[in-house]
């Protein structure tokens, strides 16, 4: 079971009007590893979590925004119009654990309903970002203990030391993020959700439910190019941070539905025949041949809800859009 005891947070004050960063985020090695790793394969991958720099983390609040990017909206409409509900079903006296805060903007349709909250624990890997966004909500809820955590939440993670008038955890993971995971890995996330939000404990999770195929592609291929830049992205953290030399414009952007496998594939693919280097290390990449950055898996909802039972969780309750495209369902841990 996880502690709420952290030896780095033991001596925060989080409740003094400033913000304290619990850091326990990646270091470059990790993300000069986990690179060299990726590009090492027959089929080429990085990590889409190492988009989340700052300049990520702005682009992919631009997607939320666009047109085609449906999932924010929709989302955010299910949130507005249920998020007394939700509130009723966290209880009192609640610490709210987001991960992948972001700016947070829908974290406070919840915040806004629940009674009598006692802290607001945001999870992002792009620290900066997260500071900001904690800072904005401190200054909008002063009574609320802020304690933001820079961290790869899909790692063990450790929480900062929580108020003792903690009565109940209930962790967010808005945005369908739970889709950057294959299923396997999905479930067993999940499991290490419900040892952290304890026994009692509740999940507000969003869920992209699987939808008309052009629908879906159109949300990663946005006109306006914001979803290029934000994959192109990985590859200027890489040139910047790990001594890179990738040429951006040898690659393209590409996202189309996997329909075998349920879920959205973001690549880049190379326009010619080219040698990369990170380093001391060497890549070759054929025109055509493709670096996948991210997969997005969509469910049915029956079967998110029996990976969630075999992870330890009871389903509440379900919140699905009108067009079935989304729902945000409510989990809760057993005794």
């Amino acid at each position: 079971m996880h502690s709420d005891a952290s030896p780095i947070a033991a001596g925060a004050t989080p409740h003094s009007g400033r913000i304290e960063v619990l850091d326990i985020a990646p270091r470059n090695g990790d993300f000069r590893k986990e690179v060299i790793a990726g590009l090492s394969r027959t089929l080429k991958e990085l990590p889409c979590k190492y988009f989340y720099d700052e300049r990520g983390s702005r682009l992919f609040d631009r997607i939320c925004e666009l047109p085609e990017y449906y999932l924010t909206r929709i989302e955010s409409a299910i949130m507005e119009g249920h998020g007394i509900q939700m509130a009723k079903l966290c209880g009192p006296f609640t610490a709210l654990i987001e991960l992948g805060s972001g700016s947070s903007v829908k974290t406070r349709i919840l915040l806004d309903h629940l009674v009598d909250p006692v802290a607001y624990v945001p999870i992002d890997i792009a620290r900066d970002h997260l500071l900001t966004a904690a800072m904005v909500l401190q200054d909008a809820y002063p009574a609320l203990r802020v304690l933001p955590v820079c961290a790869d939440y899909t790692r063990h993670l450790a929480l900062p030391a929580l108020p003792e008038d903690v009565q109940r955890r209930v962790i967010y993971f808005p945005g369908s993020t739970i889709g950057n995971l294959d299923p396997h890995e999905a479930r067993q996330f999940l499991a290490r959700l419900a040892e952290i939000a304890g026994a009692g404990g509740g999940l507000i999770i969003g869920i992209a439910l699987k939808c008309e195929r052009r629908k879906l592609e159109r949300a990663y291929n946005d006109s306006a190019g914001v979803t290029a830049a934000f994959n192109f992205n990985i590859l200027v953290r890489i040139n910047s941070e790990l001594d890179g030399d990738f040429d951006l414009t040898g690659f393209r952007h590409r996202a189309t539905y996997n329909e075998r496998e349920g879920r959205i594939e973001m690549h880049l693919e190379s326009l010619e025949d080219q040698l990369v280097t990170i380093g001391e290390r060497e890549f070759r990449v054929a025109r055509g041949e493709t670096i996948r950055t991210e997969c997005s898996y969509k469910y049915h909802l029956e079967e998110f809800e029996q990976m969630a039972f075999e992870a330890g969780f009871v389903v509440e309750k379900v919140w699905p859009d009108p067009d079935g495209c989304f729902a945000v369902v409510f989990l809760s841990v057993g005794p």
